[in-house]
């Protein structure tokens, strides 16, 4: 959920990045922040300040415990639910526990990748991200779709973009059909016929046909920005 301020001072409340106002009608993005509470032994203390920094956190409360320190981070929610918590137990070995609160709206450099299909836009593959994050995160959003979308006639052209800017491309190549398999013989004049025939059918198809997306491709949406390592 993020808080938008219009241009005409109104504040509205967005839940899906397909609900989010065009660029020039927004006047301030707010993300949510998240308060997050962490125990953890002093060993494993510079680790997961690394990683509340990856994660954008800024360091608000440390109090030491014996061998134990009490750390507090405000932390963008998006961060949060993504995948903060599978980093925190794997940084710290498992010690470290997690406890964390919505704390408020705050003013970010957030923006939406939408993914185009053939030119076309996919609302349901669009993603809100930190500006930081865009490129990466469209790059790897552009190449998870490369693997999951079938091959088909004709080339399919994948690319991530921010309002009008490509900031990622690809290409699934089209599956290659042998007409002439069937052919035999020199006839040279027949077999141009042929390929020519299935250029045109080809170029129909790319017009015309829309291009089906399996439910891995929306699926995997959820998935990017996580750490894979």
């Amino acid at each position: 959920m993020y808080e938008v301020e219009t241009t005409s001072r109104e504040v509205i409340y967005v839940d899906s990045p397909s609900k989010l106002p065009a660029v020039n009608n927004i006047y301030e993005l707010r993300e949510p922040i998240a308060e997050c509470h962490m125990l953890l032994p002093q060993a494993y203390l510079g680790n997961v300040i690394t990683l509340c920094v990856e994660k954008r956190g800024v360091q608000t409360n440390m109090v030491y415990h014996g061998n134990q320190v009490a750390l507090t981070y405000e932390i963008p929610m998006a961060e949060v639910v993504l995948d903060f918590f599978d980093r925190l137990k794997s940084t710290s070995r498992g010690y470290a526990s997690l406890d964390y609160n919505f704390k408020r709206f705050q003013a970010s450099d957030m923006v939406r990748v939408d993914v185009l299909i053939n030119g076309e836009r996919v609302d349901a593959l669009a993603l809100i991200t930190h500006r930081g994050n865009s490129q990466n995160r469209g790059r790897e959003l552009v190449e998870k779709m490369k693997d999951l979308i079938p091959r088909q006639q004709f080339d399919i052209a994948i690319q991530a973009a921010i309002g009008t800017h490509i900031i990622a491309r690809s290409t699934v190549k089209q599956l290659r059909k042998n007409v002439l398999a069937k052919c035999y013989g020199g006839d040279i004049s027949r077999k141009k016929k042929l390929l020519q025939k299935q250029k045109e059918g080809k170029k129909r198809m790319k017009q015309i046909g829309n291009v089906e997306l399996p439910q891995e491709a929306f699926l995997a949406i959820l998935h990017v920005g996580k750490d894979n390592k």
